[in-house]
């Protein structure tokens, strides 16, 4: 049994110049002659979105590329299309809505599938976007905030658990979502909130270590002794929160489990912690 590795892509990933985040995603997939499929569920325009990274992973020299587009659970559920997952060194979920994703693929032999990828096979399992936002068991499932953190106006659903006790934002500097992430941090202290920006991916080994790398940065949300109002607001209203803990891990960063800075540790602990199969 080998733990493969997750790459966590903040949207927005180069797909027709240098395509640093999906040439990492080939190479920890042991190379362009290894087999690759990518997910469009989430999509609902799934042939437009096969055909960009199609040309990608095609320019990547990537020979053995599938487009395995699931749109009903009685797919997810079907043993000859999930065999596409089974037999992939490198998984891909694009972008869309993570809401239909898990719909339609959680808990089915395509979500267990993914799983024994990872955990038994040694896969690379990369979401983009909502792929990226479903990865973890709990997702962000929608909603909005404006200027300030506000109670009530994000809501979280069940995701892919490939990853735990954390709350994943994409898109995260470029449409301002800090104060999205501190409402769910706020509501949710036991929760660690990871934004990613754009053309960004947090790779996570487990048992081993992560990085980032990309253009942009990282920014995790530590609420645990997190001192708030929230329980007592109305719906709406705006909490006081003291003493949130923020890290910024630009691209670049790069820490071994065991070997990161005291305040990140239990980061660290969170992410690399090796899963187990549901």
């Amino acid at each position: 049994m080998s733990t493969g590795h997750l790459i966590i892509i903040g949207g927005g990933e180069d797909r027709t110049d240098d395509k640093n985040v999906l040439t990492r995603f080939v190479e920890m997939a042991g190379g362009a002659e290894r087999r690759f499929v990518v997910i469009t569920t989430a999509s609902r325009v799934p042939d437009q979105v096969w055909a960009m990274y199609d040309a990608a992973f095609g320019d990547l020299g990537v020979t053995q590329r599938k487009h395995l587009h699931l749109d009903t659970r009685a797919d997810a559920n079907n043993r000859e299309l999930v065999a596409d997952i089974e037999q992939a060194d490198g998984i891909f979920m694009t972008g869309g809505d993570q809401k239909r994703l898990m719909a339609i693929i959680g808990g089915t032999l395509a979500d267990d599938a993914m799983h024994r990828a990872l955990i038994e096979r040694g896969a690379v399992i990369a979401g983009t976007s909502a792929g990226a936002s479903a990865m973890s068991n709990h997702m962000l499932a929608d909603g909005k905030t404006d200027l300030h953190p506000e109670k009530g106006a994000v809501h979280l659903g069940a995701g892919l658990g490939l990853v735990n006790r954390v709350v994943i934002d994409q898109h995260f500097s470029q449409r301002h979502r800090l104060s999205r992430l501190l409402t769910i941090v706020a509501a949710n202290p036991h929760l660690l909130g990871i934004g990613i920006d754009e053309d960004t991916a947090l790779i996570v080994t487990p048992g081993s270590g992560i990085e980032v790398i990309g253009d942009g940065a990282v920014t995790i949300a530590d609420g645990r002794d997190t001192i708030t109002n929230i329980a007592d607001l109305p719906q709406h209203g705006c909490p006081e929160l003291i003493d949130v803990r923020l890290h910024l891990l630009p691209a670049g960063s790069r820490y071994k489990t065991g070997e990161a800075p005291a305040p990140l540790e239990h980061f660290m602990h969170i992410v690399t912690h090796r899963n187990t199969l549901p």
